[in-house]
Parts: structure tokens; sequence; C-alpha cells
């Protein structure tokens, strides 16, 4: 039986493309989960719609996370934590503590959006990459300093 894919699907094929299955693959698992359409003309002309309106949401998207990243640019996180001998701090500022005080400040974030390879453990400035969009890396000056 054809089908023709509304989605990328591992080792069968991506979106909008007509694949050959079996009959049974696709009565019982592609068509009742919405992951494929019966290949005929309608559907054919279906599917190019739905790939449109896909790429300019997907555009939109990108938009508004650009904007968003030149708002988040803008942004400066302090924390004033304790320290010990050295400067070292009495545990560590990490994603889930960015994200707190961002959202305290007025902006949406999630904790996993931010790239933080490991919790910053020592004072200083520091510049940390928030991922809105595959394509788009906003970032943000964190300023750890004495309390």
């Amino acid at each position: 039986m054809e089908v023709i894919l509304r989605s990328d699907i591992e080792r069968l094929g991506k979106i909008g493309e007509v694949v050959k299955v079996a009959a049974g693959y696709a009565r019982n698992y592609l068509i009742p989960k919405n992951l494929a359409y019966p290949a005929n003309s309608g559907n054919l002309k279906r599917i190019e719609f739905e790939k449109r309106r896909a790429a300019q949401l997907a555009e939109h998207e990108l938009e508004q996370a650009r904007k968003y990243a030149g708002k988040l640019g803008e942004l400066s996180l302090t924390f004033q934590v304790k320290v010990g001998e050295e400067d070292k701090l009495y545990g560590s500022v990490g994603a889930a503590d960015i994200a707190e005080e961002a959202i305290r400040q007025g902006f949406e974030l999630d904790r996993r959006k931010i790239v933080l390879d490991e919790p910053i453990k020592k004072l200083g400035v520091y510049t940390v990459g928030v991922r809105l969009h595959p394509e788009v890396v906003a970032e943000i000056k964190v300023w750890v300093v004495k309390e």
C-alpha cells in the first residue's frame, strides 16, 4: 500500500514522500496515529498545503525567537553568594537558578534551554547561552559577586 508521510519517520522517509509499506502497517499504525495519509491525488494536495503551513509556522517561530533573543541580550542577572577561602562559592549557580532569577525579572525562561556545561563555582562575570530555537541562541550576562 502506498502512503504519503505526514511527519519524518526514521528508516521510512520524510514529510510529503510517497512510500510503499505493508497494508497492515499502514492501516493499523501509520494512518490511525496520523503519521500518514493513503496515497491519492486529494491527499497529495492536502499534504502540500500542510507543508506550506508548517513552513510558515516555522518561519514565524524563528522570527519570534530572534525578537525574544534581542530582549534577552539586554538581560543581566546578578547573584550575591556566600564565599569561602580563595573566593570559592558555597554551592554553585546553575541553570535552575538562572531561570528562576530571569523569571523574577519578567522573562519567560525554561532551565532546559540554558546552555551551561557545568554550574558556576567562582566569582566573576559569565556569558551564558540560551537556546530559544535550533537556529537562535541568546546570550545573558551573569554576575556572581560576594554577599
